[in-house]
């Protein structure tokens, strides 16, 4: 008997997904639930389970094909002794799986294996710089660049990608966006073009609160598992904050502005694919490890990419760190429909006036993007001066003062 293989129901908001990776080949023996193939769709990658336990007899669809709910994807023979009776995998269909093995595939990145399977390289041969030696979609890029290889044999001429062009020493890559970094670009540019956005500034004094991790950081992770960072103390600064100036953490619908009476904020987390933004959900009733707990698992799952549309989804607030990529000042943009996004940047000492005495201190510069549509200058830069207060001050978080 055979089993037919589908795309499984896609989230309402996606219409259509693309074939980004096989992990099997006909001929395969494959396990009920067992992940056949990877879908790249504009926020996420989907997973496609084996509904039934046998082998592989085709495979219907070539990788980097568009699919959409219900497109038949590849047939199963039930059961084990079907194995025998299982085809050689044919000339034209897609090879994947023979390209880096199980071992080099657990090691890449979607986005990483993607690049290998269009280029048909070798995974073996790159060298990954991603955690316990994960290939990221950089190292791909970069050793095409330095070392680009030709087309498997098998491939079809038509089909062959040509090398990059050495013109008086310098070499082209060009690489097509994967889904995610398009519909990135295109919400930044209708954020850009529908919203009235002004960035105001501030800057914060981080002393209080170093000295505060520096007292119980060690007690915190021993007790809940989980590193003391500065994102619970921001989250927290920006919930309360949001309490005393709800237009920040509305948004407008039509001629409406909508007040949510609820606090899911974002925070963006980079990925090898792009900028992913998962929701702590009711954020005001999360405890400081529910949300270090929270933004560690979302982090770790958006670059395995294993993380769900759902995870992605609302918002009311976003919160994004340029500073632990160094930046010193910056100006993020909404993420639409939310009205306004805070900024968080690199800690850097500098000398500042305390008490009519010069010392030094570890500063942060904040900023404020905000949709001028909706929220005043007065109310904006007030939001801003509560976050700082509650930073400097981290005592009026457990007051909420």
């Amino acid at each position: 008997m055979t089993v037919e293989v589908r795309v499984p129901q896609l989230p309402e908001s996606v219409s259509d997904a693309t074939l980004v990776a096989w992990h099997k080949k006909p001929g395969d023996a494959v396990s009920r639930d067992e992940n056949l193939a990877d879908l790249e769709t504009d926020k996420v990658v989907l997973e496609v389970p084996a509904p039934a336990a046998g082998v592989i007899m085709e495979l219907k669809v070539e990788t980097g094909t568009t699919v959409t709910s219900g497109s038949l994807l590849a047939v199963i023979a039930e059961g084990e002794a079907a194995a025998a009776a299982a085809p050689a995998t044919p000339a034209g269909a897609p090879p994947a799986g023979d390209v880096e093995g199980e071992e080099g595939a657990a090691k890449l990145s979607p986005a990483a294996r993607r690049l290998v399977e269009e280029n048909r390289l070798d995974a073996g041969r790159i060298a990954g710089s991603g955690r316990d030696g994960r290939i990221t979609k950089g190292d791909v890029v970069q050793h095409l660049s330095a070392k680009p290889e030709a087309p498997a044999p098998a491939r079809a001429a038509a089909e062959a990608k040509p090398a990059p062009v050495a013109v008086a020493g310098r070499t082209e890559q060009r690489v097509p966006m994967t889904r995610l970094r398009t519909r990135i670009a295109q919400r930044l540019v209708e954020a850009q073009a529908t919203q009235a956005l002004l960035t105001t500034f501030n800057e914060v004094d981080m002393y209080a609160l170093n000295e505060l991790r520096g007292r119980y950081k060690d007690a915190f992770e021993k007790k809940h598992g989980v590193r003391l960072g500065f994102m619970s103390f921001f989250v927290k600064a920006c919930v309360e904050a949001l309490r005393r100036f709800p237009v920040v953490n509305a948004s407008v619908e039509g001629s409406d502005i909508v007040y949510h009476e609820y606090f899911d904020v974002g925070v963006a987390v980079s990925t090898d694919r792009g900028l992913v933004v998962p929701i702590l959900r009711d954020a005001d009733a999360m405890g400081f490890a529910d949300i270090e707990k929270a933004v560690t698992g979302y982090a770790q799952r958006a670059r395995e990419g294993t993380i769900t549309l759902e995870e992605l989804t609302g918002g009311t607030f976003s919160i994004t760190n340029g500073g632990v990529f160094g930046s010193l000042m910056s100006t993020p943009i909404v993420n639409a429909p939310q009205s306004a996004i805070l900024g968080m940047h690199k800690v850097q000492q500098r000398p500042m006036v305390v008490d009519g005495q010069v010392v030094v201190r570890p500063m942060m510069y904040l900023a404020l993007t905000y949709d001028h549509r909706i929220i005043d200058g007065r109310e904006a830069v007030q939001f801003l001066v509560a976050v700082k207060d509650a930073i400097e001050d981290p005592a009026r978080l457990l007051l909420q003062v």
